[in-house]
């Protein structure tokens, strides 16, 4: 049984080894940040390998960080990378699955396409990726410090005011559940499966609101914090639920969006 830890090692991830998906903008370089600030081994995965090796070395400045080209929107790309993860690491410590899309257009106009897209890269992605790294995760799973999958939803799988993103709405509250699903299979096997519900945050997805400062002060004004959510906010949200302060916490839907839930 784990005892009592100093507040250092029970929010340390310090050694343990990461993969991000989306790593190289947004959430997911708030994420791979703070992760290889606190002592983790980072990898970072997109599909533009620009901004990928641009962010993997932005990363490299504070701690350890390698970027990894794949698009996990396709069985292929989810290989590929599981492959190149399979080549560098014998472990797995914590998995995040924050790549994804979105797409908005009005009911009348929204496009049949626009539906097994987002499941590829919302869905069908984070758990093909599971499933083809569950070696590693298991190589890295123990009793009080189990292996850690934190999968990246969204307020929008709860509400109904989703700026008419139908598909992006559906998949998210989908991710919710498939994470409490996997919970119930991989908790027993010392893997542990959450999910983060984020609310407003800067990203490529929310550039539209952030540069509208009439959208934006709209937009707060239902945030009971009264701001948009920070780096650090995500940050140690992901370092609690992977060090041993989060080791009993498992298939839990974490919203992190400043209250706006409770606001509706």
């Amino acid at each position: 049984m784990p005892g009592e830890a100093n507040l250092d090692d029970l929010f340390s991830v310090k050694g343990k080894t990461a993969l991000v998906t989306g790593g190289s903008g947004g959430i997911g370089f708030m994420i791979a940040s703070g992760l290889v600030k606190a002592g983790a081994s980072v990898t970072i995965a997109a599909r533009n390998q620009d901004k990928l090796d641009d962010a993997a070395a932005r990363l490299s400045e504070y701690g350890d960080c390698v970027g990894v080209q794949a698009d996990v929107g396709s069985p292929e790309g989810v290989d590929a990378l599981a492959g190149a993860l399979n080549e560098h690491l014998d472990r797995l410590d914590i998995l995040v699955n924050n790549a994804g899309a979105t797409w908005g257009k009005p009911l009348e106009k929204f496009p049949d396409d626009a539906w097994g897209a987002l499941n590829a890269i919302n869905v069908q992605g984070p758990f093909m990726l599971i499933q083809r790294l569950l070696p590693l995760l298991q190589a890295a799973a123990d009793r009080d410090a189990p292996a850690s999958v934190i999968n990246i939803g969204s307020i929008y799988g709860f509400q109904t005011d989703v700026l008419t993103a139908y598909s992006y709405a559906a998949t998210k509250a989908a991710i919710h559940h498939l994470s409490r699903v996997l919970a119930r299979d991989l908790t027993p096997r010392k893997i542990h499966v959450n999910a983060i519900a984020p609310g407003l945050f800067p990203s490529n997805m929310t550039q539209f609101m952030l540069e509208n400062e009439a959208v934006m002060e709209q937009v707060v004004s239902h945030i009971p914090a009264g701001r948009p959510g920070a780096p650090d906010d995500v940050a140690g949200m992901v370092i609690f639920l992977a060090s041993r302060a989060g080791a009993y916490v498992a298939g839990a839907v974490i919203p992190l969006d400043g209250g706006a839930l409770i606001a509706h």
